[in-house]
């Protein structure tokens, strides 16, 4: 994938268009978009069939395991994590340096992905991801097919541990498998591995604001979008790809990512809780109001109770112990009418604003510069 020609794609001004099924993106950026995901998925695809085939020669079983790893792997998704990795590595290299040298990194965000999304879903208990039943009900769904002993649904939650932690492993093998030098590539782990440890600490708190609601707040759900969110899915990946590049973390380019990062992740979060109370579920592929039904102290109900009179936070206390759509529906118009949702809007939009002012004045790539800008509208304002 000729860098000319990702430069000419993203530059090229178009109406919107739809990319991957899954949103609309601004179409500055879909043709490139389209090349990049194809690129990953492609070294993805390569790197997961010698893996699963070498598993497959311990024992078929093995074999299936780990197909099924495989498929939650390339079930989708808009690779939002090599995306911004790309243009963070870009932004520091220009044009000059070629994409096959740093492609197989960019595609090991993908398979951390993967194990962090289907941890996240046997510990949040979903039926569905994409559209698709979640890795550990699909599992569930073979093993009573095939009228296995013992639990289905306890043999489904064990099995998606284990392709969860398969996805990790596989993860750290195709990041040594970058073309880098050595010392470049360490300076690459440390920063992925502050991104992991980050993403962990981050899922934790969200497991603790579930267990207690009553005393969470705004500034603690913003942390949990910061850690949870925004570390790895946007400034973590930007750092990366710099750090691809050589970039160390005390340049100003580093510096200004960070911002850009935090900012634009912790938007990224916050347009999440609102679909997932307002979301169409034939675009976000998950049950609408599913965050109301089981009372997750997201940043939107935190602020919807801050700002409630007195007899709706009484019903806004009942979120987590509803269940019926008539029930989750009027939650969610007791949530808008506490004016929670257009201040969550006004939130977004400051990030949004924060992230471009982060660019605006440090020395990077400008065609890099134009995407970032882009990305940060694409990542925010989008309906799945």
């Amino acid at each position: 994938m000729a860098n000319d020609r990702l430069t000419g794609n993203l530059l090229r001004v178009l109406p919107e268009q739809p990319v991957g099924g899954d949103e609309p993106i601004p179409a500055v950026l879909a043709a490139y978009t389209r090349d990049l995901v194809l690129s990953v998925e492609q070294t993805l695809a390569g790197f997961l069939d010698a893996e699963v085939a070498a598993l497959a020669a311990i024992d078929p079983a093995m074999g299936g395991f780990a197909a099924t790893a495989r498929d939650c792997v390339l079930a989708g998704g808009k690779r939002v994590r090599p995306i911004f990795g790309y243009w963070g590595w870009r932004g520091a290299v220009g044009d000059a340096e070629p994409l096959d040298t740093v492609l197989p990194a960019l595609a090991t965000l993908e398979l951390l992905h993967a194990f962090a999304l289907v941890h996240d879903d046997v510990m949040d208990h979903s039926a569905t991801r994409r559209g698709r039943p979640t890795a550990h009900v699909a599992v569930a769904a073979q093993h009573a097919a095939a009228g296995r002993s013992g639990d289905s649904g306890r043999f489904g939650e064990a099995v998606a541990v284990l392709i969860g932690d398969l996805c990790l492993v596989w993860a750290d093998e195709l990041l040594a498998r970058s073309g880098l030098a050595p010392e470049r590539l360490l300076q690459v782990r440390r920063g992925y591995d502050r991104m992991r440890v980050e993403t962990i600490a981050g899922q934790y708190l969200d497991v603790l604001g579930e267990s207690d609601p009553q005393n969470w707040s705004v500034d603690r759900a913003l942390r949990v979008a910061r850690y949870k969110t925004a570390s790895y899915t946007v400034q973590r990946p930007l750092l990366f790809g710099a750090s691809l590049a050589g970039v160390h973390d005390d340049a100003p380019l580093a510096a200004a990512y960070t911002r850009y990062g935090l900012a634009v992740g912790e938007a990224f979060q916050l347009r999440d809780d609102l679909l997932g109370v307002y979301g169409d579920p034939r675009t976000t592929g998950k049950p609408a109001g599913d965050d109301l039904r089981t009372g997750k102290p997201t940043a939107l109900l935190m602020l919807a109770r801050e700002l409630a009179s007195p007899a709706q936070r009484r019903a806004l206390e009942g979120s987590g112990s509803v269940s019926t759509e008539p029930e989750v529906a009027r939650l969610a118009e007791i949530v808008l009418d506490t004016g929670a949702v257009g201040r969550i809007e006004r939130m977004i939009d400051e990030r949004v604003q924060e992230a471009v002012a982060a660019l605006a004045t440090v020395t990077i790539d400008e065609t890099a510069r134009t995407a970032l800008f882009a990305l940060a509208s694409a990542a925010t304002d989008r309906r799945a």
